[in-house]
């Protein structure tokens, strides 16, 4: 007859030691939390952080509201795109790049450091023409090429057409950053009518698929896609119920598309920012909002666009990047964004 066999019980006292050793850690711990003292209320609030090489502007920020899309030279606090500290060093020397919504906000600053770095810019926006051609200034006077094209990236022949225009302007096309977007917020879902889900969804789903699809064929080994994403893609956003929910999509996009050029050679990743000061905000919220805007990240504060753009230069320069695809890179000012 086979024997069958039990396994032993731990013995009760080894058990009710290792209970006990529970239990005397906790009543250590419990002795600290009493001893400590009690919190100051009139301790003062926790100062923004600073890491970068200088000072940037913190909270409040003006109590401002823009009607939308939001002009950057009616900014009262005008967001801050220079990146004087930076150095450029021929990363992107001899490419072309095509930036949707770079009349302004993160897409000006992305534009100033590609023409740093050594490339000509085509800059596509809807009709801010005075900010946009704020934009070129820069960029000329870093060196490099740059062409206007006013459009609206929801219609699938304009995104064609800014293609065929970039090229024809510069020979070829190299880098696609897709960063044109509608946002607004809402207390509830009833709030969003169907007109206003098709505005959001067309803007930052249609539009970046459109122009990634006019750019491809023109697009060869070395060369990349990199679209803009946001922390609601990633965290979700009570009040932002459209717009994170394209924000999500376009990460997934990101890593399908990439995942489909891969054998092209071309890579395409994104940046998923958090709060950065851009017109976007002050069109998109109250003027008493929007003087706490970026304040609840563990920075304490709002991104200004330079601090974002280096990343942008990262993804794009094959010398930096090349063996990086289909990533969804945070720039958020807090910890633990993925």
């Amino acid at each position: 007859m086979a024997s069958t066999r039990t396994t032993p019980k731990p013995k009760a006292h080894k058990t009710t030691e290792v209970a006990g050793r529970h239990r005397a850690v906790q009543r250590a711990q419990d002795a600290k939390d009493r001893a400590k003292p009690a919190a100051d209320s009139s301790k003062k609030k926790e100062q923004p952080v600073q890491a970068g090489p200088r000072p940037q502007p913190a909270n409040p920020v003006p109590a401002q509201h823009l009607p939308k899309p939001g002009h950057e030279a009616d900014m009262a606090l005008r967001p801050r795109f220079e990146a004087p500290d930076y150095q450029g060093s021929n990363k992107l020397k001899g490419m072309s790049a095509l930036i949707t919504g770079a009349d302004s906000g993160i897409g000006r600053a992305v534009a100033v450091l590609y023409a740093r770095e050594g490339a000509d810019v085509a800059i596509v926006y809807l009709e801010e023409d005075a900010d946009a051609e704020e934009t070129r200034r820069h960029v000329e006077a870093e060196g490099a090429r740059c062409v206007l094209i006013r459009g609206d990236v929801r219609d699938p022949a304009f995104c064609r057409e800014s293609v065929a225009r970039t090229v024809k302007a510069f020979g070829k096309l190299d880098i696609l950053v897709n960063n044109a977007a509608f946002q607004l917020h809402a207390a509830s879902i009833e709030d969003i009518t169907d007109e206003r889900l098709d505005l959001t969804l067309r803007t930052n789903v249609f539009g970046y698929f459109q122009m990634a699809r006019a750019a491809v064929p023109h697009l060869g080994k070395g060369s990349s896609i990199i679209n803009t994403g946001s922390v609601t893609g990633l965290e979700g956003s009570a009040q932002l119920l459209d717009y994170s929910t394209t924000k999500g999509a376009i990460h997934a996009f990101t890593k399908s598309l990439a995942s489909n050029l891969i054998a092209k050679g071309i890579r395409v990743n994104a940046i998923a920012p958090g709060p950065v000061w851009t017109p976007l905000n002050p069109a998109d919220r109250s003027a008493e909002e929007v003087q706490d805007f970026g304040k609840d990240t563990d920075m304490k504060r709002p991104a200004q666009p330079e601090e974002l753009s280096p990343a942008y230069v990262f993804l794009a320069a094959p010398s930096c990047a090349g063996y990086i695809t289909g990533i969804v890179l945070p720039v958020t000012g807090s910890v633990g964004a993925v």
